[in-house]
C-alpha cells in the first residue's frame, strides 16, 4: 500500500490546470482539425499514433488526410495504394485495419465514424483505448481514456509503483474513478494524464521536479523505490524478422505499381531464409501478393 493516496478532485485539478498550460501543440488538438475533418482526422490520429513516436506521425497524417480527407474517400483506394502511402511508419497492417474500417463505416454508418463504443469496437482493427479516445476526443463524451503512458502516471501517482502492471480493465476503472463528472473536464483530464505521462512521467526518466502531481504522488512520497517491473520486454528491431519485413514492404513500394522477383536480388537482405518468413508473413497478412515468381503490394 502506498503511504498515500491522493483524492480525485486534486490529481484531476492538478492534470487540468497543468495541460492547459504547458500542453504541446499538436495537430489534432487544434479547432481547425477537428472543424475540418471531425471524429475521422482523430480516428486516423489514433490509429497512426499507435506505437508510433508523433514526430513521425504528424507529416504521415497531413498528407493521408489531404488525399482521403473521409472515409468514403479512403474506403475507395486500392490496398496497395493504402500500404505505399503508410510508408515507413510501421506495423503495416494497421493501414489495413484503417482501410477496412473505413469501409465498414461507409457501409453501415453512411460515412460517419459512430460514436458509440461498442459501434466503434465493432470496426476493424480498434480496440479499447481507440474507441474510447474518439468518443471522448472527437464528440466530447465522458469515458476513461487509458494508454501506456497514463497507465504510468496512474502507477506512480495513485498506486506508489515504478512501473504499470500489465493492462488490464482495471486500470478503465481506476482512470474512471479520477475524472470529474462534467464531459468537457474529463476529456481534458483524460488528454492531461496522457501527455504527463509523454513528457513528464516518462518510463525511464521521469522528471518528477516538473510533475505537477509531485506534492501528492503515492511513489514519490514513499521514496520512488523500485517495485519492479513485470511489462513484457520488446524484441530488438535491429536483425528481426520484423526488420527484415519493414525492407521488403519497402521494396515493393519502391516498386509500385510493379512488382519484383521472389527469387531475385531486388529485396535486399541478407539473411534468405528470414527475407522468404517475412513475405510469407507478409502474404498472410495481406500485405503482399504473389503471383507465380513475382510479388507485389496487395491489389
Amino acid at each position: 500500500m502506498p503511504p498515500h493516496t491522493p483524492s480525485t478532485p486534486v490529481v484531476a485539478t492538478s492534470l487540468s490546470e497543468w495541460y492547459r498550460g504547458s500542453a504541446r501543440d499538436l495537430p489534432w488538438r487544434r479547432s481547425s482539425f477537428h472543424n475540418e475533418f471531425g471524429a475521422w482526422g482523430t480516428l486516423v490520429s489514433e490509429f497512426m499514433l499507435q506505437q508510433t513516436p508523433v514526430n513521425r506521425v504528424i507529416p504521415h497524417l497531413e498528407a493521408w488526410l489531404e488525399r482521403w480527407p473521409t472515409p468514403p474517400a479512403l474506403a475507395s483506394a486500392t490496398p496497395a495504394e493504402v500500404v505505399h502511402q503508410w510508408a515507413n511508419l510501421g506495423y503495416p497492417r494497421r493501414a489495413l485495419w484503417l482501410h477496412r474500417a473505413a469501409i465498414e463505416i461507409t457501409e453501415r454508418h453512411g460515412g460517419v465514424v459512430p460514436r458509440d463504443v461498442d459501434a466503434l469496437l465493432a470496426l476493424s482493427g480498434i480496440g479499447d483505448y481507440t474507441a474510447r479516445a474518439v468518443a471522448v476526443f472527437a464528440y466530447g463524451d465522458r469515458h476513461p481514456v487509458v494508454d501506456t503512458n497514463t497507465r504510468r502516471v496512474l502507477a506512480r501517482a495513485v498506486q506508489g509503483l515504478a512501473q504499470p502492471a500489465p493492462p488490464s480493465r482495471r486500470d478503465l476503472a481506476l482512470m474512471d474513478s479520477l475524472l470529474p463528472a462534467s464531459d468537457a473536464e474529463s476529456a481534458v483530464v483524460n488528454a492531461a494524464a496522457m501527455e504527463l505521462g509523454a513528457t513528464v512521467c516518462t518510463s525511464r526518466a521521469p522528471r518528477c521536479e516538473r510533475c505537477p502531481l509531485l506534492d501528492d504522488c503515492a511513489w514519490v512520497a514513499a521514496g520512488r523505490p523500485d517495485t519492479g517491473d513485470t511489462r513484457r520486454r520488446q524484441a530488438s528491431f535491429e536483425g528481426s524478422d520484423r526488420q527484415a519485413r519493414g525492407a521488403v514492404l519497402r521494396t515493393l513500394r519502391e516498386a509500385a505499381p510493379g512488382a519484383v522477383l521472389l527469387s531475385g536480388v531486388l529485396i535486399d537482405w541478407p539473411d534468405p531464409q528470414q527475407r522468404d518468413r517475412a513475405i510469407d508473413s507478409l502474404i498472410a497478412d495481406g500485405l503482399a501478393e504473389a503471383d507465380g515468381e513475382m510479388l507485389s503490394l496487395p491489389g
